[in-house]
């Protein structure tokens, strides 16, 4: 490691994505800190789906073993919220809670996202167990049963269509935001899912059970479950601050290998990209893993005029091709 650096990469988050760089730099006798300040986007969810080899494994427990096979290699892991960071001569200064100063050649922002609930009294206990933002993630659960869909527009008319796959019975509540096109209205009667326009008053249960929706003129429609769609924020203004590059949605423009056009910095996992899975924030974490580690030897030994299609040429910028493996 040069001097002047106490890391070789700080990762500012500690999910999938940032537990899965760490151990591939790790395994690279890289010296990383994992910084974590214990807010996982899905920790209202008591199983994680759609993971190979760990389908519906507990969240927490993911993460446990993701942190416990760090320790072979070394990696530091610190239960710490980073308070800002800067590009400095070398890499970037990090600042964590508390006043500590740090200094990495590197760093990975894999801060993820945090999703924005409706605006729907009651809503809180069913959270997680039975009102969902995911249905790759939830659906499963929620098979055959009488569910809600929760949106406007297009894209609420999307996530009812997209519900079929699932279940026939399904209504379409857009809670007075604009309604769906007359297109998708066709398609939605095509597919005999009924729409309501109207405002909705609350959602009502039995303990994290959702039973019904509750309309402001009074009418109580039983459903089993919800899903919604709303726009996530980014859980972090680090990228934002470092003068990153967003999409029209809010995720920060990355290119192959999760590189942000700034040398040096990476974001991957849920604050980049749409496909927001766990195993793909994991395969993003290692996908920057890999550009990091390339970028590092390629700082301490330089190839002389690698080509294009060498690997050990390291693309930069969000529209750069993706390098053979190493």
């Amino acid at each position: 490691m040069k001097a002047g650096a106490d890391y070789d990469v700080i990762i500012v988050g500690g999910g999938p994505a940032g537990l899965s760089a760490a151990l591939l730099l790790g395994r690279c006798r890289r010296r990383v800190l994992v910084c974590d300040d214990g807010h996982p986007r899905n920790a209202a969810s008591p199983r994680s789906h759609g993971v190979f080899t760990r389908d519906g494994t507990p969240p927490a427990e993911l993460l446990r073993l993701g942190r416990e096979q760090l320790v072979p290699y070394g990696v530091e892991v610190r239960d710490v919220h980073v308070n800002g960071a800067q590009c400095v001569e070398g890499g970037f200064q990090v600042e964590l809670m508390g006043g500590t100063t740090l200094r990495c050649r590197r760093l990975l922002l894999a801060t993820g996202v945090v999703d924005e609930l409706p605006p729907l009294a009651g809503i809180e206990p069913f959270y997680g167990h039975s009102v969902w933002h995911c249905p790759y993630c939830d659906g499963w659960e929620a098979r055959d049963q009488p569910l809600a869909a929760y949106g406007h527009g297009h894209d609420g008319a999307e996530l009812a269509l997209g519900l079929k796959t699932w279940t026939d019975d399904i209504i379409l509540f857009t809670d007075g935001g604009p309604p769906p096109s007359d297109e998708h209205q066709a398609l939605l009667r095509h597919e005999g899912i009924p729409w309501y326009g109207e405002r909705i008053a609350r959602l009502e249960g039995s303990g994290r059970q959702l039973e019904r929706v509750v309309l402001a003129s009074g009418a109580s429609i039983p459903r089993r479950g919800l899903f919604f769609h709303t726009e996530p924020r980014q859980r972090a203004p680090l990228a934002e601050s470092l003068g990153c590059p967003f999409t029209r949605r809010g995720a920060v423009k990355t290119g192959n290998l999760e590189d942000t056009g700034i040398p040096g910095l990476y974001v991957a996992g849920d604050a980049a990209r749409d496909l927001q899975f766990v195993i793909v924030a994991a395969a993003e974490g290692t996908k920057a893993a890999l550009a990091i580690n390339k970028s590092l030897r390629l700082e301490d030994c330089p190839a002389p005029n690698p080509s294009p299609d060498s690997p050990f040429a390291v693309p930069e910028g969000p529209e750069a091709a993706e390098p053979a493996p190493a």
